[in-house]
């Protein structure tokens, strides 16, 4: 059983009238000295020491920090560029893919490519494009439609990539010669060149607009993000576009005598001959 030091000592000497003689309670000495015992602690050089090491793992585990989440946004940043490259790539390749082109009315299936300063192009076709291209429930299921690839000036001295849409046969909605779809922002490069069989070569312009090019080469070029903490490089990608289409006669497109000429994107009348576009 533990000693209670608080309470007084008692001595089994009798004291005055019979009383138990007590002993008052004295201060404890060191085992060793007579000295009163010290409680032991670290010096001031020492815990000036302790915080010094302990700032530098500090210090040391900020920066590693700090690294990660940069390469981390930085990548980021890159996978976005990457990704917005290819959904523009994508949009272009599957518009023209359904070119449609009809040679006795060529005022609405006309192909026009040009060739503009600082490596702007403008590609304008009519293709009949599938229900999950953008922006298709905004023309209420008319998917015969002319488009319009371009670039324009954006926000700042930024350049973006825009598409407009009409239907065959309508004017131009307002809000959509205002409000283009924005494929990409930041261009620096988007040209458009065809294959020219006669000259055996790529054309920046196609002056052959009753015919359709049977390749097409599109090269489109993304700055990158000067304003992020890590800036992205410039991405840069050029793709070939095979043409699984072409014109298709005047006379094939009328009737079985070849006279007249049917409705843009309507079949061909009574004895007229039906005709399958490659890849429809």
């Amino acid at each position: 059983m533990k000693r209670n030091t608080n309470q007084a000592t008692s001595d089994k000497r009798p004291g005055a009238g019979g009383k138990k003689y007590v002993r008052p309670r004295t201060a404890r000495s060191c085992p060793v000295s007579r000295v009163p015992c010290h409680i032991l602690a670290f010096t001031l050089v020492e815990i000036l020491l302790a915080m010094a090491i302990f700032s530098i793992v500090i210090a040391a585990i900020y920066s590693t920090w700090t690294l990660i989440m940069r390469a981390s946004h930085a990548g980021q940043e890159t996978a976005a560029e990457v990704q917005r490259q290819r959904i523009v790539l994508w949009t272009i390749e599957d518009s023209l893919t359904c070119i449609q082109s009809f040679q006795a009315s060529m005022k609405y299936y006309s192909y026009t490519n040009f060739a503009g300063n600082d490596n702007e192009s403008e590609l304008s076709f009519t293709a009949r494009l599938p229900e999950v291209f953008p922006r298709n429930g905004r023309f209420g299921g008319f998917n015969l439609r002319r488009l319009t690839f371009d670039v324009e000036p954006g926000l700042g001295s930024e350049k973006d990539l825009v598409l407009r849409q009409t239907p065959v046969l309508m004017d131009m909605d307002p809000d959509e010669r205002q409000t283009p779809l924005v494929l990409a922002r930041d261009v620096k490069k988007f040209s458009v060149e065809c294959w020219d069989t006669n000259a055996m070569d790529w054309v920046p312009e196609w002056d052959d607009t009753n015919n359709i090019p049977p390749v097409i080469r599109v090269s489109l070029a993304l700055g990158g993000n000067p304003g992020a903490n890590t800036p992205t490089p410039q991405l840069a990608v050029t793709r070939l576009i095979a043409i699984p289409s072409s014109t298709l006669p005047s006379g094939l497109q009328g009737n079985a005598a070849g006279v007249g000429a049917a409705l843009p994107g309507a079949g061909p009348p009574n004895g007229g001959i039906h005709f399958q576009l490659p890849g429809r």
